[in-house]
């Protein structure tokens, strides 16, 4: 492709309008670049935010999209690793410095010079803004094109790409494995993946959660246990209990009520709550209890969770959209009221243009 490529997709303009559909053009492909026939991208809390500005930076109009999967259409000249016809995927890279030493480490996430997001980043070479996955074809440097494994569903893998990565990653960083005994704080789409990653880790998993009505969803995901957060004596009685806490939730919350179920040493990773959290009082770390963060994963380590995904069977639990419906999925997200992934059927958008 010697020239950029129309595209459609749909796209926020304002916080407080409703995405609508707008014209996009691709670039043409550079020697590394990789042209996907998008198929399906899922819907990540992140881009609710972005597009309601959330977070106070949006440029607007702005297309969301970093759960992506699809079909390879045409490649570079000098792309080897892919080819027309190959499933890939990619996820919230898209471009990184390459030459620093988190590069070179392969932690792309945390490139000192910045990575490039896959929507409302900077390309690195002309400037432009990326767009992201709610659209029908994207242009992508090959180094961060993942192959998608044959046995592993297209719409089902999509939100792998950032939920899936967003779990995997911190419980290997924490070497979480067999004997493990690990909690998870909030049963949403990070979450859940979350739950199935740990189980197929080997870990034994119990949900903190303030909704009872979470209780048949953990055991049905490999939960071992499910603990009330509301329940003051049941919290209590769990003091010192786990070797490591995930904590999922997407907004403002407290974190304090669980750094006491830590044992000496036992981090808590924070990778749902982008945000100024409440005050805490220093003494809840005297007994060593750890508070970190967690930011994806870089592209090695997301061919390895693919892989991994793959060999053990763990994908998330999707609800398929169309591209029409993103509005009223968004409104829905807002409320929680999904279980517990969307997933927006890209190619069907594609056959009806």
């Amino acid at each position: 492709m010697t020239t950029p490529s129309d595209a459609i997709a749909y796209a926020a303009v304002a916080a407080d309008q409703p995405l609508q559909q707008q014209a996009l053009t691709r670039r043409a492909l550079r020697d590394d670049d990789v042209l996907i026939d998008i198929e399906y991208c899922g819907v990540c809390h992140s881009d609710l935010h972005t597009a309601r500005n959330d977070w106070g930076r949006t440029v607007y109009p702005i297309v969301p999209g970093h759960e992506i999967t699809g079909i390879v259409r045409e490649v570079g000249p000098a792309v080897t690793r892919h080819a027309a016809g190959d499933r890939v995927a990619v996820g919230c890279i898209v471009d990184s410095c390459k030459a620093c030493k988190y590069c070179d480490e392969q932690l792309e996430q945390y490139c000192l010079d910045g990575m490039t997001g896959t929507y409302g980043g900077v390309d690195r070479h002309d400037g432009t803004v990326t767009a992201g996955g709610y659209a029908d074809r994207i242009v992508v440097r090959d180094e961060f094109v993942l192959r998608v494994p044959d046995s592993l569903d297209m719409a089902a893998a999509a939100p792998l790409l950032c939920a899936g990565i967003t779990s995997y990653s911190p419980l290997r960083t924490w070497k979480v494995g067999p004997g493990s005994r690990v909690g998870v704080v909030g049963l949403g789409g990070i979450g859940h993946l979350g739950v199935k990653l740990a189980v197929a880790m080997g870990a034994e998993v119990t949900v903190i959660t303030r909704s009872d009505s979470k209780a048949e969803d953990a055991a049905r995901l490999g939960a071992a246990d499910v603990l009330s957060s509301n329940d003051r004596e049941s919290m209590r009685a769990s003091r010192d209990r786990f070797d490591f806490i995930l904590d999922t939730v997407p907004v403002r919350h407290k974190i304090t009520p669980y750094l006491s179920l830590l044992r000496v040493d036992g981090p808590l990773v924070i990778v749902g709550m982008i945000e100024q959290m409440p005050e805490m009082h220093s003494g809840h770390f005297i007994n060593r209890r750890i508070v970190t963060g967690s930011g994806i994963g870089g592209i090695a380590q997301t061919r390895e969770m693919l892989d991994f995904c793959a060999s053990h069977d763990v994908t998330p639990d999707i609800e398929r959209i169309e591209m029409h419906e993103i509005n009223a999925a968004y409104d829905r997200l807002a409320r929680s009221d999904v279980r517990y992934r969307f997933v927006i059927d890209i190619g069907r958008f594609r056959e009806a243009r």
